[in-house]
Order: C-alpha cells, then sequence, then structure tokens
C-alpha cells in the first residue's frame, strides 16, 4: 500500500504505521486524516496482523490538527451525509484507533498534542523516551476536548489529573508521563522502535483469537457493573476458543514443553 502522508510495512504479524509530515510534526491535514482512516480498515481486514504499532517521522509524534490555512480555491459542494455528521473528523480518528481489534502502541517519538495526543491515548499502551511530550492544547485554542481526549484521559489518568491537564494545558515531560501513566513504557530515544516492536511481537506470538477476545473485553468492561462484568468475561472465553488448532497448540506446548505456534485457527 503506498501513501502520501504515511509509511505502512508489515512484517511477522506486525504492522507499522509512520505518520509521515515531519515537517509539520506530523500534523494532521485532510490527507492525513483519510490515509490514517484507510489503514486503520486495512489492518483491521488483515488477520495476518496481530499487532500495531503508530509512531511519527522527525522530532515530533503528532502535533495535532494542521492550522495552515486552507487554499483559497473553491469548496466542494457539502452532501447531506456530511451536514448530518455528528461526531466529524475529531471523532471518526478516535474511533478508527479505538476500534482495530488487535493490539495497537503508540511510539511516541516526541510531542503528541491535541488530537495527536487523543491518537495516542486511543492506542492500547503507550512507549516513549526522553523527547516525548504531551499538550492537550485544547482550552489555549478556544476548544473544549475532542477527537476522544475526554473519553481517554481519565481513564488513563484518572479525572483530577486528567483535569488538571486540560484546564493548564500545560506541557508534560516524559518523566511526568510516565509518573501519570501516559506512557506504560519509558525508553532511551535510540531503543524506542525496536522496544514498541519488540513489546508488539511478544503480543503477536500469543494466540490472536484469545488476544482480541480479550482487547474486546477489557474495553466493554470499563464503567459497568461487576456481575456484567462478569458475563462479558464469559461471552469473551467462547470467542477466544473459536480457534480449535491454537487450543490443541497451547495444551500441546504445555504438556511437551516446546515452544507453541499459534495461527489464528
Amino acid at each position: 500500500m503506498r501513501y502520501e502522508t504515511l509509511d505502512y510495512t508489515d512484517s511477522d504479524h506486525i504492522a507499522l504505521v509512520t505518520l509521515n509530515r515531519p515537517e509539520k510534526l506530523n500534523a494532521l491535514n485532510d490527507v492525513l486524516r483519510d490515509e490514517l482512516h484507510e489503514v486503520c480498515c486495512a489492518i483491521q481486514a488483515n488477520d495476518e496482523i496481530r499487532a500495531a504499532v503508530f509512531t511519527g517521522a522527525g522530532r515530533g509524534f503528532c502535533s495535532g490538527a494542521d492550522l495552515t490555512p486552507a487554499s483559497t480555491g473553491s469548496a466542494a459542494p457539502v452532501g447531506q451525509n456530511d451536514r448530518l455528521d455528528d461526531i466529524g473528523w475529531v471523532g471518526r480518528l478516535a474511533t478508527d484507533i479505538y476500534k482495530i481489534g488487535i493490539p495497537t502502541i503508540a511510539a511516541v517519538n516526541g510531542v503528541a498534542a491535541g488530537a495527536g495526543m487523543s491518537l495516542a491515548l486511543a492506542c492500547d499502551l503507550r512507549v516513549g523516551c526522553e523527547a516525548s511530550r504531551f499538550k492537550t492544547v485544547f482550552a489555549e485554542r478556544g476548544l473544549s476536548p475532542d477527537s476522544g481526549m475526554s473519553f481517554f484521559l481519565p481513564r488513563i489518568v484518572g479525572y483530577s489529573r486528567a483535569a488538571d491537564l486540560v484546564f493548564t494545558s500545560r506541557n508534560v515531560d516524559a518523566d511526568e508521563s510516565y509518573r501519570l501513566a501516559l506512557l506504560d513504557r519509558l525508553v532511551d530515544s535510540k531503543d524506542l522502535l525496536e522496544s514498541a516492536l519488540q513489546l508488539a511481537q511478544q503480543m503477536a506470538s500469543l494466540p490472536p483469537m484469545a488476544i482480541r477476545s480479550g482487547k474486546r473485553v477489557l474495553q466493554l468492561n470499563q464503567d459497568i457493573e461487576f456481575e456484567h462484568a462478569l458475563r462479558n468475561e464469559i461471552f469473551g472465553l467462547s470467542f477466544a476458543r473459536k480457534s480449535p488448532q491454537d487450543q490443541k497448540e497451547q495444551r500441546a506446548s504445555f504438556l511437551e514443553k516446546q515452544k507453541p505456534i499459534f495461527t489464528g485457527n
């Protein structure tokens, strides 16, 4: 697959998506937003992909929406579906990342601000380095949070810390990001991408249906009653077991003390 504003590769069941507008700190313009949607759909549809890593080219992860003035050319007419769209591109961006059914990891190589911070938070985990920096941005632009930030941030750091970051729009450096759990791993910058890929490979080595079902249960069981969560777990088990060959493989590997090879079948 060829893209204009991002790079995509996959190998050994791992997809690597690199936002590639380094001169703009990978700010989200119309093209990049559309291509992120396309690549997320492609990853979701490909059973060979078991984990995905998102990162940025150059010094930034993603600096948020591109505020460069639009072209003065005549705008295309707005269709009725667009007029009735109640979540906008910011909602679609959050949905595209969050709804990928496999583990997603953000390798935060630099600034993640505004919608770019939301993009990182939409991933299941975040690996960072000394160059990582988060900034909510919205308040200083006269805006309230969008692109999923009001959903993701309190669930990751807690309400009061989320309020602190949103209401101050301050910079959060790598060390504080790790303390707040914005980052799940903190490594040296030279090891950032390799560490993220190794983490993805560790996940990809396990039975794919079990991992996908586990992700679904974790997402479903946020902020619900305990008994409902238990029912979702039973529901999830039925999906995890829908790969009979992998079930046999995990049993045989346990008994024979051999490394298993899982296929998702």
